[in-house]
């Protein structure tokens, strides 16, 4: 994100000589531009100017060349020798650029460098190096470590630089004491992505004047005469546009000739650069990025001498490719727009850029380059923001043009960058340049002043906010009845509703002053629904068991298929696709939770947590394909009721679902307690807290001998999970170990998934009766049924309620026991039942004959009651 120096600010707004960058950040947050962090150097001194007294290379046995160097650093640091005489520090420095008679950055021992890189005096190559002569890298300052700093080489005159004294401090000289604000730049505010633009948003935000540099630049650039030459045929040529948009609709050209190759950029465009987080190069690059920087306006600069005209921009053919200015060979796609010349009078033959995005390495300037080609254009941002992804080559310019560019600061940045250039380097900038201008002309907007109250509930007069639309760049027309015609300024490509606009309104006056207001409460039922209440009600018995709720995308693929013993050829016509997915391998959208709930117990389980039992709660989807094609309605009208009706038919089935996963140690009471790993019995558990909560009585179902079991649960510990109804809800159980070995769960992991939608729908909710207390005393009883393992303790607990009438008050199954003397498909169910009449004390007798009825109602599913 753009990094924010006050004192290049202050170039085109009057921010106040006072203000701290920490004020700097409130005042541009006012208005939308957010700060990202103030950063300060973490350099400590002594860093001083150092002048290289001699430079003696020794060869090393390694095959490296160090400099036994002598450095005059003032008398102030210089070293004292025995006849207590200041002499020049010795230093040892392996850099390849060092050498005698250049001032040089040095830091002393006690300096602290980024880091916490402390210098001291340290014995090596045989020689004791009492400092040490510093890169930009190694002060922060940039990424070059190709060698030390040479301060001949940063851009001071002569008579800046005679002025450089041995001794003097370098954190000063090199601006490393100031702060730097990085802000944040929402990607439709892509004008703010220069000092041009963040001045005028400072300007918005306290009222400063603000100069725009543009103007003054566009009085001086050359006016256009239709019969006059231009210094270079430009052809744009776009048969491959991307919804119909011109890759390029504006390109302008401007000669500079008879530039200096050797000129240095200065040393205040080098130090603005370093600032802003780009390595200074040469001058023409320097000067390219430094408009970009300050006006917008991405440029490049081509050497004029191995170009051959006309220039074409066209779009890429297939097979095309392309070395850019980085060394890297890209395949080109006939996405891609380029910039090309024409060797040999063969029409746009040659590529010489990959448009907006990064230069080639035929007609770059070299140390050679005396005549310059600049190009400023305006490329479609779709365009530059695809092939900048294509190829992976985002740039400083892409990160421009795909956000847009004013599509009128071309001629202004030409001129700027031919007036740098002339400066500095000498040459003569032509007064005859190329503009091709296709820029279609922007609508004009439609407002009602009346749109800004209705929408914020700010009440502004329309002459407050015909000022702020008139100070952010727009020119306005009308004004009768409240209503304005609105043109957006050329920068703000992003103004083209009315909406747009009152958003506009709304940031300049100040998102603190729109009125707070509570809304009223409606009358009639308030609060949540039914369906929310009972969804909250599921929310907490699960977290009240113990599991940790969990959000996971709910995007699917072949190898989450694979992993749940799913057949994606069966899966995928039963699963929604998405038409541009997130991730390319998970295109389709979930038909049950626990595929994607799995992923997040794995992602625990791989980080080293054992136990994790997690549920989540959220809808899945479930296509039909047979469903009829989902309509288009047209815009701006209401829906009719058979429209909304056959767009609901066209619609995946969407229900609410909730499932759990169950893995590692379900008790762990210590190095010395118990530890028991989780099993079916826990999931069951869990769906039968939720029934009882919900009041469904659901009922667990186990296939019957020969039933095929769903491959993604053990075989053997497995139910359905069903309604009263027989209506089918849901599973329960352990999975199966082939789909444990493929999630990397542990064995017996347990789990369970409820469709909720079908459970709300299905279960009566009406309001319940009180029954009085019986004040008698209770009687309990325990019964031991032996049952054929066919036998459901379900319907064995049937017929205990039916049995014993309205004396019941409570059963309860507390044991199940097979094998041993029971027999082969024998188990034994123990139930402890509470009688308890409304009306007496049940005598023995009584106790006795409901005892007996239980026992006859029993026997008729054949189970014998236990001695």
């Amino acid at each position: 994100m753009p990094f924010i120096d006050i004192d290049w600010l202050r170039e085109h707004v009057a921010v106040p000589q006072d203000e701290s960058y920490e004020q700097l950040a409130k005042d541009l947050v006012r208005v939308g531009l957010e700060e990202e962090e103030i950063h300060k150097s973490s350099v400590t001194g002594p860093i001083v100017v150092g002048y290289v007294v001699d430079a003696t290379p020794e060869p090393q046995k390694n095959g490296k060349v160090i400099n036994w160097c002598h450095v005059d650093v003032g008398d102030a640091y210089n070293e004292t020798d025995e006849n207590g005489n200041k002499v020049p520090r010795g230093i040892v420095c392996g850099a390849p650029n060092m050498r005698a008679g250049e001032k040089v950055v040095v830091t002393l021992p006690g300096a602290v460098l980024p880091g916490d890189f402390q210098i001291q005096p340290r014995k090596t190559y045989g020689h004791i190096s009492n400092g040490m002569c510093a890169s930009e890298r190694e002060l922060g300052l940039g990424s070059d470590h190709n060698g030390i700093i040479l301060l001949s080489e940063r851009g001071y005159t002569q008579e800046e630089y005679d002025a450089i004294k041995p001794g003097d401090d370098a954190i000063k000289l090199l601006h490393m004491d100031e702060p730097l604000l990085e802000i944040n730049i929402t990607p439709d505010r892509g004008y703010a992505f220069s000092y041009r633009g963040v001045a005028r948003e400072f300007h918005n935000s306290t009222g400063a004047q603000f100069t725009d540099p543009v103007d003054a630049l566009n009085a001086a650039a050359p006016v256009l005469a239709a019969d006059n030459p231009t210094d270079v045929d430009v052809i744009v040529n776009d048969t491959n546009p991307i919804h119909g948009v011109p890759g390029c609709d504006r390109y302008y050209a401007r000669i500079v000739r008879g530039f200096d190759p050797t000129a240095k950029s200065p040393s205040w465009l080098q130090h603005r650069l370093l600032r802003a987080g780009m390595r200074p190069i040469s001058l023409a690059v320097d000067v390219t990025n430094y408009v970009m920087l300050d006006l917008g306006q991405p440029m490049h600069a081509y050497d004029l001498d191995k170009l051959c005209p006309p220039i074409v921009v066209r779009r890429a053919e297939e097979g095309e490719k392309l070395t850019t200015l980085d060394g890297k060979t890209h395949e080109l796609s006939t996405e891609d727009l380029l910039i090309t010349d024409s060797p040999d009078g063969k029409q746009g033959s040659r590529i010489i850029g990959l448009a907006g995005v990064m230069g080639g390495l035929y007609g770059e300037v070299t140390s050679e380059t005396k005549n310059i080609l600049l190009e400023s254009a305006h490329f479609d941002p779709v365009t530059i923001a695809r092939s900048a992804r294509r190829h992976k080559t985002p740039s400083e310019a892409s990160r421009r043009f795909e956000r847009g560019v004013d599509t009128e600061l071309q001629p202004a940045a030409s001129q700027m960058a031919a007036q740098l250039l002339t400066q500095v380097a000498g040459g003569e900038a032509s007064n005859t340049p190329t503009d091709y201008n296709t820029v279609p002309h922007r609508q004009t907007i439609r407002f009602k002043t009346s749109e800004v109250e209705r929408l914020t509930g700010l009440d502004l007069s329309i002459d407050r906010i015909s000022e702020i639309l008139t100070d952010i760049g727009c020119r306005l027309g009308g004004g009768g009845n409240g209503e304005l015609t609105v043109a957006a300024p050329s920068w703000r490509p992003d103004l083209t509703e009315p909406c747009d606009l009152v958003e506009e309104v709304a940031r300049i006056e100040g998102y603190d002053t729109i009125p707070t207001t509570v809304p009223p409460v409606p009358a009639g039922n308030v609060g949540l629904t039914a369906d929310q209440q009972r969804k909250r009600m599921v929310a907490d018995t699960l977290a009240e068991y113990g599991l940790v709720e969990t959000l996971t995308y709910p995007f699917v693929g072949d190898a989450d298929f694979k992993a749940f013993a799913f057949d994606p050829a069966t899966e995928k016509p039963y699963s929604v696709e998405i038409a541009n997915p997130l991730a390319g391998d998970r295109p389709f959208l979930r038909r049950n939770i626990l595929i994607t709930l799995a992923l997040t117990v794995q992602r625990n389980i791989r980080r080293g947590i054992d136990n994790v039992s997690l549920y989540e709660l959220g809808h899945v989807f479930l296509a039909d394909p047979n469903a009829p094609a989902v309509p288009a309605l047209p815009g701006g009208v209401k829906p009719t009721d058979e429209q909304l009706a056959a767009l609901d038919a066209g619609l995946p089935q969407q229900p609410l679902h909730v499932a759990g996963i169950f893995t590692g140690l379900a008790q762990d009471d210590g190095w010395l307690g118990d530890k028991r790993p989780v099993d079916w019995s826990d999931a069951v558990e869990a769906v039968r807290r939720i029934s009882d909560r919900l009041g469904a009585g659901l009922r667990l179902v186990q296939p019957a001998a020969g039933v095929a079991v769903p491959e993604q649960w053990h075989p053997g510990r497995y139910a359905a999970v069903q309604l009263a109804d027989g209506t089918m809800v849901g599973r329960v159980g352990e999975f199966h170990p082939r789909v444990n070995e493929a999630l990397g769960f542990p064995q017996h992991s347990a789990a369970f998934e409820l469709d909720l939608s079908d459970i709300f729908a299905g279960v009566a909710y009406a309001p319940l009766q009180a029954k009085p207390v019986s004040t008698f005393p209770p009687v309990k009883q325990d019964f031991a049924f032996t049952v054929d393992d066919a036998v459901s303790s379900d319907q064995v607990e049937a017929a205990i309620r039916a049995a014993a009438g309205d004396d019941l008050e409570d059963v309860r199954l507390f044991d199940v026991f097979n094998g041993g003397q029971l027999g082969e498909g024998k188990k034994s169910l123990a139930y402890a039942v509470t009688f308890r009449s409304p009306t007496k004390t049940l005598s023995s007798d009584d106790s006795d004959a409901l005892r007996a009825a239980i026992v006859d109602e029993c026997a008729k599913l054949g189970a014998q009651l236990r001695a």
